[in-house]
């Protein structure tokens, strides 16, 4: 029984995963395209990370208390 549950498995993962050909390369050079991002300026920080970064502030400044809690989640 254990053969027969072993074929199953067997067959079950050769359907659901392709074959890797020998000749699965990318279509073209990733390198110049990482070395541009790596390059690239970094996006600005939009306004509500800045508003939520002030608000967390806020919190802390009026209830110390809640230190312990955010920590915690974070």
């Amino acid at each position: 029984m254990k053969t027969i549950e072993q074929d199953r498995l067997k067959k079950l993962l050769q359907q659901a995963l392709p074959a890797v050909n020998g000749d699965a390369e990318p279509s073209r050079d990733l390198w110049p395209s990482v070395l541009k991002r790596l390059n690239a300026r970094p996006a600005p920080i939009p306004w509500f990370d800045w508003a939520l970064a002030a608000g967390i502030v806020a919190v802390v400044a009026i209830f110390p208390a809640w230190i312990p809690v955010l920590l915690y989640y974070l």
